[in-house]
């Protein structure tokens, strides 16, 4: 925090990371854990970018590649590889990345609105653009991630998912 006429303003913490080769920053507040990559129950008809589920301490948690939701190429994943496991409301899921960075500060004045780049990139899951130690960091909207349909098929899926889990 800094003061700027008698007025404390607070500053967005964002856990950094990389995504080929880009840095993006997701609210340090959503973020629930940061684990190494490991295996998940693949679920039938559910769109690529979704992996499948994860037992996290009794919850079953979906698992996104964020490479493959941004409509990059995946790559095979290795030690760097890791799941970040975030909340919006009452509901967990992981998005997997390329490497976690570090935990930022970001004055919210500095945040740029995203432009407008057609249709060559989706910008839809930005919140905005911001410069911290001159280097450029997307910032993601974690809401935007799942869309409603994606967890339409995954509530309905969850409860076979979860029979076969304790009955195994």
């Amino acid at each position: 925090m800094y003061q700027d006429n008698q007025t404390a303003v607070p500053m967005l913490q964002q856990l950094t990371f990389s995504l080929a080769g880009e840095e993006y920053g997701v609210d340090i507040l959503a973020v629930r854990e940061i684990r190494s990559w490991s295996r998940v129950t693949r679920i039938p008809q559910t769109p690529d970018y979704v992996l499948g589920v994860l037992n996290l301490r009794g919850a079953v948690v979906p698992i996104m590649d964020l490479r493959l939701r941004f409509g990059l190429q995946r790559e095979s994943y290795g030690d760097d590889t890791v799941m970040i496991v975030v909340a919006i409301g009452e509901r967990l899921f992981g998005i997997v990345v390329d490497a976690v960075s570090d935990v930022i500060d970001i004055d919210p004045a500095a945040i740029k609105p995203v432009p407008d780049m057609g249709a060559v990139v989706d910008t839809r899951y930005l919140k905005g653009l911001a410069t911290h130690v001159e280097r450029m960091v997307m910032l993601l909207d974690v809401e935007k991630l799942m869309r409603p349909e994606d967890v339409e098929t995954l509530e309905a899926a969850l409860p076979a998912i979860q029979e076969v889990e304790v009955a195994a």
